[in-house]
């Protein structure tokens, strides 16, 4: 992940946005967040949790009922972008929170 390039370089910010409660709303263990947490920190040498404030997710179902996630979001840069192994660990993700689809997201950002 360090380059020291003295121009801005090309680098890929990928977010996971990972729900707080289950669909039944308890809150899932803190243990949980933990886990995710040092598994991206030893691959990626960093991480950035925004989760003080949770950010809300809004979305309609196809029946008209609007749904909403209390979400906290995880950060880490890397300059290359493994799809394959971001959807593995997508579906590793889903399965640990029991989602249907979790998102997780990623844009080319230039370090200044």
């Amino acid at each position: 992940m360090p380059n020291d390039s003295p121009s801005g370089d090309g680098i890929h910010l990928v977010q996971l946005l990972l729900p707080l409660y289950d669909n039944a709303g308890r809150a899932f263990p803190a243990e949980q967040y933990t886990t995710i947490r040092d598994e991206l920190t030893e691959r990626f040498g960093g991480l950035t949790a925004y989760s003080r404030a949770p950010a809300q997710g809004l979305w309609q179902e196809s029946d008209g009922l609007r749904k909403r996630d209390d979400i906290v979001v995880y950060e880490v840069m890397t300059d290359t972008l493994d799809r394959v192994w971001w959807r593995e660990y997508r579906r590793t993700l889903e399965k640990r929170f029991a989602q249907q689809e979790l998102v997780i997201r990623s844009q080319e950002v230039e370090r200044l």
